[in-house]
């Protein structure tokens, strides 16, 4: 029996064998601009996942690229936000550093679009993931991965320690992004309680 996924940008069809992801018609834009923008974002979502898979990052293998639409491998595994542990947090740290290495952006980087599957983490929902080798954009990705522990963990503390220990074994620039991220946070604070 398949399962509907609706989100922002797309439907997620997951049945026994393979999960379609396919991006949704916008009626607020021009027809024209709609498809193009629909067709590119498929094919870069396609593409860095491909990329991502040769970086040694475990994604779901792509079986077909259509214009608006993924096929893809099902993997089923546990969301890590389900099963997180200090272990596994270090070893999510360890492929988001890779990532980062490689040149590319999740974009939304939660433990919910990370699937546990025996001794593998695999990212998955790379439809906001782009190519960027800014300080910025590398923060606010580990940023969105620290607020997704910190709103879900009452052992958040250990399981970010853990997650920037192994994000420091694979990406040599690391420590420069998690002060960035220490920026990110207290910017966000400051906003927050600002009138």
């Amino acid at each position: 029996m398949a399962i509907e996924k609706r989100g922002a940008e797309a439907v997620v069809l997951i049945d026994e064998d393979k999960v379609i992801k396919t991006r949704m018609k916008k009626d607020y834009r021009i027809k024209e601009l709609d498809e193009r923008l629909r067709t590119e974002r498929t094919r870069a979502e396609a593409k860095i996942m491909s990329e991502a898979r040769k970086l040694g990052i475990p994604t779901p293998i792509i079986y077909d690229v259509g214009r608006f639409d993924l096929v893809m491998e099902v993997i089923n595994g546990e969301p890590l936000k389900d099963v997180i542990d200090e272990e596994r947090s270090r070893k999510a740290g360890v492929l988001v550093g890779k990532l980062h290495s490689g040149g590319i952006i999740h974009g939304d980087l939660t433990t919910s679009n990370m699937l546990v599957k025996g001794d593998r983490i695999y990212l998955i929902d790379f439809g906001l993931s782009f190519w960027d080798e800014m300080l910025e954009s590398r923060g606010v990705d580990v940023h969105v991965y620290y607020q997704t522990i910190i709103s879900s963990h009452r052992e958040h503390e250990k399981l970010m320690a853990a997650f920037a220990e192994g994000y420091r074994s694979s990406f040599t620039k690391a420590d420069e992004v998690l002060e960035r991220v220490r920026e990110i946070e207290y910017r966000g604070r400051y906003k927050t309680e600002t009138p």
